[in-house]
C-alpha cells in the first residue's frame, strides 16, 4: 500500500529553477530517511540527494550540490527538490525514494533499485539548450 508519487517536472531553459514534489502515503513518513533519484537518457540511476526523517540532516551529489535543497514536510507527507540553476546534464526523469532507515547516508555516485524499499514512478526534467 506504499505509495510515493512524483509531480513538478516539465520543460526548462538553462539556468532556470523547478520544484519536484513526491506524496508519500501508506508509510510512516516522518520515521524514514528519503531520496531523489535520477536517471539520464541511456544511463543508470544516479544518486542525488538524501535527507534525514526528521529533516534537520541532507546530503546531495557534488553534481548538485550548491543548486539542489532537499526538504520535507512531515505534516504533509512530502518531500521536495528545490532545482536552480538547472544545466542540460540535470535532464532526467527524478524519482523519490524510501529508505528503510531513518538516517540519511551520503551515497555513491550510482544506486541500484535494491538500496530503496520503495520508488515512486519518476517525473521528467528536460533543461533544453
Amino acid at each position: 500500500q506504499v505509495q510515493l508519487v512524483e509531480s513538478g517536472g516539465g520543460l526548462v531553459q538553462p539556468g532556470g529553477s523547478l520544484r519536484l514534489s513526491c506524496a508519500a502515503s501508506g508509510f510512516y513518513f516522518s520515521s524514514y530517511a528519503m531520496s531523489w533519484v535520477r536517471q539520464a537518457p541511456g544511463k543508470g540511476l544516479e544518486w542525488v540527494s538524501e535527507i534525514n526523517s526528521g529533516g534537520g540532516t541532507t546530503y546531495y551529489a557534488d553534481s548538485v550540490k550548491g543548486r539542489f535543497t532537499i526538504s520535507r514536510d512531515n505534516a504533509k507527507n512530502t518531500l521536495y527538490l528545490q532545482m536552480n540553476s538547472l544545466k542540460p546534464e540535470d535532464t532526467a526523469v527524478y524519482y523519490c525514494a524510501k529508505a528503510p532507515r531513518p538516517y540519511a547516508q551520503p551515497r555513491g555516485l550510482m544506486v541500484a533499485t535494491s538500496d530503496y524499499d520503495y520508488w515512486g514512478q519518476g517525473t521528467q526534467v528536460t533543461v533544453s539548450s
